[in-house]
């Protein structure tokens, strides 16, 4: 699944850059540098917003396109941030049969999300959880 840019305004600190500069500093010489820097950036921000891949790619002395082609290609590094709230719906074939498919999409109409939600900006995702053993659970 292609990831998108978040439409989320960026919010980010002085405090927050300057730490960005230092970690980019620390890895500048270092060969494979990328995945560190993105890593620590993902932790100082929460996420990867194209304001601190450009940071990233000006520190570094690389393209955006080089920054964005890393961060886009990895699942480990979000370009959206997190919500404050996820939510899980099972959509396995047992929770279905049991009306998961009804909540999930009241859950959406309620939320605004979209009919096949893309990684979510609002403060509340929605996405499927992984299948479990939760199915034992709806057999009543």
């Amino acid at each position: 699944m292609k990831k998108k840019l978040t439409t989320v305004m960026f919010q980010g600190t002085k405090d927050q850059e300057m730490r960005l500069i230092d970690v980019c500093k620390k890895y500048r010489d270092v060969q494979g540098n990328m995945m560190p820097v993105l890593q620590q950036a993902q932790e100082i921000y929460g996420y990867l917003p194209v304001e601190v891949m450009r940071i990233v790619a000006r520190e570094l002395d690389v393209s955006l396109e080089e920054v964005y082609g890393v961060a886009s290609f990895y699942s480990q590094f979000s370009l959206n941030p997190k919500g404050q709230v996820a939510i899980a719906v099972c959509l396995g074939t047992a929770c279905y049969v049991k009306g998961s498919g009804a909540i999930s999409k009241g859950s959406r109409r309620s939320s605004d999300s979209p009919p096949d939600p893309p990684a979510r900006t609002e403060s509340t995702p929605l996405k499927p959880p992984a299948v479990s053993a939760h199915a034992d659970l709806l057999r009543s």
